[in-house]
């Protein structure tokens, strides 16, 4: 089985090389992912748990979606593919913003990334994939944010940066 690969970017997200995704994430180097946010008319946010098998941040919540986009493929491409793999459906999505984190976790790995956040709007359930996903909730917003706030170690490092600076992307 072939290991995925992640495109290392520098800082203006400029690509400047490949790299097997796990050690990428062992190394802590700079590469490019993205997080999806969906909502629906209400005005709430599709959360996902990731799955307990995860190798960082098992069993945490966040946003809809996120992953690396592969060499060769568009952010753009790897948004819509992964939220078909992860969540089950597809839906127009509009880039809001990037941003750089970085963070280590117990286990040693490291997010180094230049992260592409998108939104978009569906109002079905998802069919969730249980390797990616243990479950999954819709939040109003302003719930979400608050939730965060209380209960910030069930929440994905990338998704509490996300609303601590850029609480506008809805």
């Amino acid at each position: 089985m072939q290991q995925e690969q992640v495109i290392l970017v520098n800082e203006s997200d400029e690509p400047i090389g490949e790299m097997e995704k796990m050690l990428a994430h062992e190394q802590g180097v700079l590469h490019r992912a993205f997080s999806v946010f969906i909502f629906n008319a209400k005005g709430e946010v599709l959360l996902q748990q990731r799955a307990l098998s995860k190798y960082h941040s098992p069993g945490l919540w966040t946003n809809t979606c996120c992953s690396h986009p592969r060499p060769g493929e568009t952010t753009e491409q790897a948004t819509h593919r992964r939220l078909k793999e992860e969540m089950g459906f597809d839906c127009t999505l509009q880039h809001k913003f990037s941003f750089i984190y970085k963070v280590q976790f117990d286990n040693g790995l490291y997010e180094h990334e230049l992260d592409h956040v998108y939104t978009g709007v569906y109002e079905d359930e998802p069919s969730i994939n249980p390797d990616e996903v243990n479950t999954f909730k819709w939040m109003k917003w302003e719930q979400l944010l608050e939730d965060v706030n209380k209960n910030m170690a069930d929440y994905t490092f990338w998704l509490r940066q996300i609303l601590e600076q850029h609480q506008q992307i809805i």
